[in-house]
């Protein structure tokens, strides 16, 4: 005997609420912190109103065996898929179901996996209201221009309204990325338009910028491909630049691209399902005797940030962003929210400055920015150098709100190696237990950028790099207690002071005191 439609899709719904009671007991990682901002429209007086609610969601958990588990999504059309997909995600990844004693290949299906149920779980959370919408779209006469919704009857009247109601229930969806730690090895997990980055200090002492994988979008060659061995004009699909209003190939629910392909013009000669919820799973990373961060982007953050200064330098500048407020803050939640404001209060400068860009940063979608610490100390602002406290100035890229062009401003990182701390009880605070403390390898020195899938490297932008290699030699503090600069900072308070002369103060306490 077959269940009811509307009696599975309850049940469904019902153990998806159990499995967020569940999730709820799960401990948030302490090692990292989310920064966001809704999304915002400028209008004439240059003044931003916010057009739809918050559609990002975002994951954090510490599970058992050493496992963590990060995610970002970016609704659209509705934050109901985001939602969703972070909860369900979540019961299929840290119940139970990931061991230590996993192997890649394990790691790798069980994830495919947990995307796969995800998909159909919510699938089966519509199928009601998608049943009784078809079952209405019968009783609704061919579309007449002439006829308004007050001239219908009342009955139609109330179709109509009923299936605006179950078009909002039913439409949006989201794309997803994933980050998973587990025996101290990074996983990612790609569906869409999110990205993820990985600043680590690499085995030649120099520090790197990882892209992992490529974001799924019309513009990627291997999805333009995919898509062309479905029998879908690939040439369209690029000139075009969306599917349904979003540029992405890989989505998770949006039932119209799903379900209603064939009706859609660009896709109506697909053989198969062209849009998939498929996660992309690059090969590994070891985390072992890495220090640095994790970052993982939202496609509104990474939108906002190319459209106020191009693509070139995107990545290197998100870094040196994070790692400037990483010197200066003492909590990752601030770290990360200051970032995206960071972002926010640039894509707002570009647009009122009038310049070239300006039109392409007229509005921003939500933004979220996450991000994981591997070994990397933040600052500890009550403690002295002499106390054991530790102090990190690093390479900021300035922009000038008159200017769209940047200045790179180059002050040293230092971190002093495990031997040199007077207070190793420090690191308790930001390290969580178990967590091998930095050794004596110094991260100073070039940023580069890598893509992990072209592995192709560039140094960072202008002369400088993020983090200037200088001599090992301890610098003896003045008889004030004070470490002085190794470079010469009145260029960047300078730089500083002219991007923020309307008389607010300058946080974070830059400039001598």
């Amino acid at each position: 005997m077959h269940q009811h439609p509307s009696n599975m899709a309850a049940q469904r719904r019902t153990l998806m609420q159990s499995h967020q009671s569940w999730t709820d007991d799960l401990p948030l990682c302490q090692m990292c912190g989310v920064g966001s901002a809704t999304n915002c429209v400028y209008g004439p007086d240059d003044k931003g109103t916010q057009s739809h609610p918050n559609e990002d969601g975002h994951l954090r958990f510490r599970g058992e065996d050493g496992c963590f588990l990060y995610g970002v999504f970016n609704g659209y059309d509705g934050g109901r898929v985001a939602s969703f997909a972070s909860q369900c995600l979540t019961a299929e990844l840290l119940l139970g179901q990931l061991k230590s004693s996993h192997t890649d290949s394990d790691v790798r299906r069980i994830l495919t996996q947990a995307f796969d149920v995800v998909e159909k779980s919510y699938f089966e959370t519509i199928d009601h209201a998608l049943a009784e919408k078809a079952h209405l779209s019968t009783y609704v006469l061919p579309h007449n221009e002439n006829v308004s919704f007050h001239q219908l009857s009342p009955q139609s009247q109330k179709v109509q309204e009923r299936l605006k109601e179950l078009e909002q229930e039913v439409s949006g969806g989201a794309t997803a990325v994933v980050a998973l730690i587990l025996n101290n090895k990074l996983y990612i997990a790609n569906v869409g338009t999110n990205r993820v980055l990985l600043c680590k200090s690499s085995s030649d002492g120099q520090n790197q910028v990882l892209q992992i994988g490529r974001p799924h979008n019309t513009d990627n060659e291997e999805e333009l491909q995919r898509l062309a061995a479905l029998g879908v004009d690939s040439a369209r699909v690029r000139q075009a630049g969306q599917i349904a209003g979003q540029s992405s190939t890989r989505r998770l629910g949006d039932y119209r691209v799903k379900l209603n392909y064939t009706e859609i013009d660009l896709l109506s000669a697909a053989k198969t399902k062209p849009i998939i919820a498929e996660p992309e799973i690059p090969v590994s990373q070891s985390l072992d005797s890495v220090t640095g961060f994790l970052l993982l982007l939202s496609e509104g953050l990474i939108n906002a940030l190319e459209s106020a200064h191009g693509t070139e330098q995107a990545n290197q500048e998100i870094v040196a962003m994070v790692a400037a407020e990483l010197a200066l803050q003492t909590s990752l939640e601030a770290v990360a929210q200051s970032v995206v404001e960071r972002v926010k209060r640039l894509h707002h400068d570009v647009y009122v400055s009038g310049r070239q860009r300006a039109t392409y940063c007229s509005q921003h979608e939500d933004m979220t920015l996450l991000i994981r610490t591997l070994n990397y100390p933040l600052a500890e602002g009550a403690l002295t150098p002499t106390q054991g406290g530790r102090i990190y100035p690093v390479s900021v890229p300035y922009s000038n709100s008159q200017s769209t062009s940047k200045t790179s401003v180059t002050l040293s990182l230092v971190m002093p190696s495990q031997n040199t701390l007077t207070n190793g009880t420090n690191t308790a605070s930001t390290l969580e237990e178990g967590t091998p403390t930095p050794g004596s390898q110094s991260p100073t020195a070039t940023l580069q950028s890598t893509n992990t899938q072209t592995q192709s490297s560039s140094s960072s932008s202008g002369d400088g790099s993020l983090f200037r290699q200088r001599g090992s030699q301890a610098a003896q503090p003045d008889e004030t207690g004070r470490v002085p600069p190794y470079v010469d900072f009145t260029q960047f308070y300078s730089l500083w002071g002219s991007d923020h002369c309307d008389g607010q103060s300058t946080q974070g306490g830059l400039g001598p005191q």
